[in-house]
């Protein structure tokens, strides 16, 4: 049954598995630029499982953030998986003890297909679900590693590698920014982020920028519920 229901899942997980290894590899040769060895890849790809968490993670690592502050940020840039989560409460219930691995194996890219994607016939939606989940997480694990074998053994000069983090949230940026016709939260980011660097300097503006866009956001919903029921 596992083998069958893993053969039905792959298909649909094969655009997620060329997506992981490249940017997992990405986050791997940075890890080890960054002095890190080939076992934290392995372990922040197993137990954090978090893209864009993962590569803020290296950058507040290096400047020798403290644990507190590492956590909110992850929290705040991640926060979206809350509402992921909502979405997906009656979807999930009914999958056993297996729910709290797919609660925590949830990511922009199996929110996608276990939301969308049309369940093969032969195979229950909890399982569906499941096996989307773990073969994803085992992606990201390989892509991880592998870019951080790659960092250690190859002698090639990987500097300038960091920027994929940018050129990350620039194309995240731009994708929404194209794919939305509501650019208000896209503005209140660009701004709230420029003052907060003005304000509190490139090493701490992070938290105040993320927490000032989320305040914003959530008056804004407040505001528009209420004029909606005048």
């Amino acid at each position: 049954m596992k083998l069958s229901a893993i053969r039905a899942v792959f298909p649909d997980t094969i655009p997620v598995l060329t997506g992981y290894l490249f940017l997992g590899a990405g986050f791997g040769i940075l890890l080890v630029e960054s002095g890190y060895s080939v076992l934290w890849a392995a372990a922040m790809a197993l137990l954090i499982f978090a893209g864009s968490g993962q590569y803020l993670l290296v950058g507040l690592l290096a400047s020798g953030a403290s644990l507190v502050s590492a956590a909110i940020a992850t929290l705040l840039v991640n926060a979206r998986h809350l509402f992921y989560g909502i979405s997906l409460v009656d979807a999930y219930k009914t999958a056993g003890k297996r729910r709290f691995y797919m609660i925590f194996g949830l990511t922009d890219e199996t929110y996608s297909l276990v939301t969308q994607a049309k369940i093969p016939e032969g195979i229950s939606r909890e399982d569906y679900c499941f096996w989307v989940t773990a073969l994803n997480h085992c992606y990201w694990v390989c892509g991880c590693v592998l870019g951080a074998v790659v960092g250690t053994v190859v002698p090639i000069d990987f500097s300038g590698v960091s920027f994929v983090l940018t050129a990350l949230f620039v194309t995240i940026f731009v994708e929404q920014w194209l794919s939305s016709k509501d650019h208000f939260p896209a503005l209140v980011g660009v701004v709230c982020t420029a003052l907060s660097l003005l304000g509190f300097g490139s090493e701490i503006f992070l938290i105040p920028a993320m927490a000032a866009i989320a305040l914003i956001l959530i008056l804004r919903r407040h505001v528009g519920k209420e004029a909606a029921h005048e």
